[in-house]
């Protein structure tokens, strides 16, 4: 499912990813852990029109959540 999110540090478009559709490993950018293979979480990117897909960023659905106190590093 997609969705448009608007939240202090801009609007973001943001789709979440089932474990069942999730074939690669990624790096969050929350928590710098592994997500892996199999794991569901979401997908996040600006959602202005200078965003595009090298702008995208996997995420943990609670790492994502909690943006706010745990900032990319």
């Amino acid at each position: 499912m997609t969705r448009r999110e608007s939240a202090s540090d801009g609007d973001w478009v943001v789709r979440s990813v089932p474990g069942s559709a999730a074939g690669k490993d990624y790096r969050c950018p929350g928590c710098q852990q592994l997500i892996r293979a199999g794991t569901g979480h979401v997908v996040a990117w600006p959602a202005d029109d200078l965003g595009s897909v090298a702008d995208r960023r996997h995420w943990h659905a609670s790492c994502w959540s909690a943006r706010a106190r745990r900032r990319p590093g």
